[in-house]
């Protein structure tokens, strides 16, 4: 039991720690259109029931589930950032990021893959430069009246499989994306990700770090995920599961001065552990400072 002292000063330094490293709204901090508290509640309340069908559901149903939910997510939630956010600068700096990430990997020949594609903007961005560029999403909804041609395709996910034969790709991509899956299901889609790459084939996957979490619209309600982020990962996290997988190379990458530089992990591990320990009141403010957020995002590289 603490000591009246050493109470004191630990509600100081949370006072100060509020104050230095404000927990921000997931509105603010990702650059959407911001809405009136009774559309993020709305939209809370909404995500909520259904990541609850979805986190409750049998094995053998959720192949058409995910389809459904988003779908149905996406006409209940006409403001939703997916719609909101596709036409903004804050938009088109992001697009403009994930290009500047992945143009090192493409070229003339080069078959790319978007895991959880959404709009598909960055498929049709890479298309021109590749060989064939294919986005993967399991909804209908957003990818409707999408054009397909010989450079860009479409597929529809229907139980998080990836629709092509093996050794096919030379570049997946996702984008907080694997922390929408299942957690039963998520060995199942990394494997079939993994059969579709060809041999030196490589799958660039970012996600928030749940130590900075939760990145869902529950960001500013719950201490735990509870929308569409049916588990969230750390980069150590995400590291023993590419493993597992059989990846032969797994690393982290940071851009740095526009320039893409190999990241040593046992530090940022060695962070995560520490974080790990600490109570949420204290591990949340210190992950979600600038220097938390950027030492903990995780930006890892499989190759086949």
């Amino acid at each position: 039991m603490l000591s009246p002292l050493r109470a004191a000063r630990l509600a100081e330094w949370r006072r100060v720690a509020a104050l230095t490293f404000p927990v921000i709204s997931c509105e603010k901090a990702k650059g959407h259109a911001l809405r009136t508290a009774e559309e993020l509640r709305q939209h809370y309340e909404i995500e909520k029931e259904l990541a609850n069908r979805l986190r409750n559901s049998r094995r053998e149903d959720r192949a058409a589930m995910y389809a459904q939910v988003y779908d149905e997510l996406f006409r209940r939630v006409p403001k939703h950032p997916q719609w909101t956010k596709q036409n903004t600068d804050a938009r088109q700096r992001q697009l403009q990021g994930h290009l500047r990430l992945l143009r090192p990997y493409l070229t003339p020949e080069t078959v790319f893959m978007e895991v959880g594609a959404g709009d598909c903007a960055v498929p049709l961005l890479v298309a021109p430069m590749v060989r064939k560029a294919y986005g993967l999403e399991v909804s209908e909804e957003l990818t409707r009246g999408l054009p397909n041609s010989d450079k860009f395709q479409v597929l529809i996910s229907k139980n998080c499989n990836v629709p092509l034969p093996g050794n096919t790709v030379d570049l997946a991509f996702s984008f907080q994306v694997i922390e929408h899956i299942h957690p039963d299901d998520v060995v199942e889609q990394l494997r079939d990700i993994y059969r579709v790459l060809k041999p030196g084939g490589r799958y660039y996957c970012i996600t928030p770090n749940r130590l900075y979490g939760p990145n869902d619209v529950s960001r500013d309600f719950d201490r735990e995920a509870t929308g569409l982020h049916l588990k969230e990962y750390s980069i150590t996290d995400l590291l023993k599961l590419f493993r597992s997988i059989g990846f032969r190379r797994v690393w982290i990458e940071r851009m740095i001065k526009g320039r893409r530089v190999p990241f040593p992990v046992l530090p940022v591990r060695a962070m995560e552990s520490v974080l790990e320990a600490l109570p949420w009141s204290i591990r949340t403010p210190l992950a979600r400072s600038f220097p938390g957020t950027r030492l903990l995002h995780v930006s890892v590289m499989g190759q086949k």
